[in-house]
């Protein structure tokens, strides 16, 4: 708009409220969603693998002494209980929050290097959430990350033993939803830690005996997908009543790509 005609609607306008002046780039601050606890939901189930799970490996450590102090360490990929309980598994809601936007938590995710492994194995953090990374370890270790969504950068950092109970500590946030992005350690091989980064509060990660519980949900219908580092996603649709707390399973080892209530 010419200066001149810009004037003009400006006087026109203040006799009804005023002039706003044009500008780029201007934008306020989002509006966070507080969970309504007298009328919030909860999803609980189970996590099943029906199969026999492949034979936990034995980690060969003997390349560094430091690491051979502790318990002996086998591998992670599948952790299975007596009844099949599935444990390691990231749950979240995918879809059905609408356009509620939800406030990351302060507090940060740990993730220790302890016994030569990270842990937890597997983590779930809110967007802009901190993960804190602690060496407890009398060896030096790494922390690498290549992230594959925009947003979240690489990294690549080097933690010196620990000092007695003092171990080094180093935090990151990531600022993109991603999931199963992996953590590993440059100078220990088999090290392996997962971080699942979410856009919103509705995430668990299911126990050695398979459990789950997610809390605090609005009423409502929503997509709940389940991750499993090499097994990939089960999908379900739940509605959760107000108040109320549903049930909602998921199976791997049967062939199925979804599971539905």
């Amino acid at each position: 708009m010419k200066p001149g005609r810009l004037v003009a609607a400006c006087v026109i306008l203040l006799a009804v409220g005023g002039c706003k002046k044009e500008s780029a780039g201007t934008g306020s601050a989002p509006v966070f969603t507080t969970i309504d606890w007298s009328t919030a939901g909860a999803i609980q189930g189970t996590v099943h693998y029906v199969k026999s799970p492949p034979k936990a490996i034995e980690i060969d450590m003997n390349q560094d002494p430091a690491c051979t102090l502790g318990p002996t360490l086998y591998s992670e990929q599948y952790v299975v209980s007596n009844g099949g309980g599935f444990g390691n598994v990231f749950i979240y809601i995918k879809d059905g929050l609408g356009n509620r936007v939800y406030a990351a938590p302060t507090t940060p995710v740990d993730i220790d290097q302890k016994g030569c492994r990270y842990v937890p194995h597997v983590v779930g953090v809110m967007v802009g959430q901190p993960v804190r990374f602690t060496n407890s370890d009398p060896t030096m270790h790494n922390v690498h990350m290549v992230p594959t969504v925009a947003g979240n950068q690489a990294v690549d950092i080097s933690q010196p033993p620990a000092n007695g109970a003092n171990g080094a500590q180093d935090e990151r946030t990531f600022k993109s939803p991603e999931l199963m992005m992996p953590v590993r350690c440059n100078n220990h091989p088999w090290m392996q830690a997962f971080i699942n980064v979410s856009a919103n509060p509705f995430f668990a990660v299911s126990d050695v005996s398979g459990r789950y519980f997610i809390k605090g949900l609005p009423p409502g219908t929503y997509t709940l997908v389940a991750d499993q580092e090499e097994l990939g996603q089960k999908i379900a649709t739940v509605t959760v009543p107000a108040k109320g707390t549903v049930t909602q399973d998921f199976t791997y080892g049967n062939g199925a790509g979804t599971t539905q209530p």
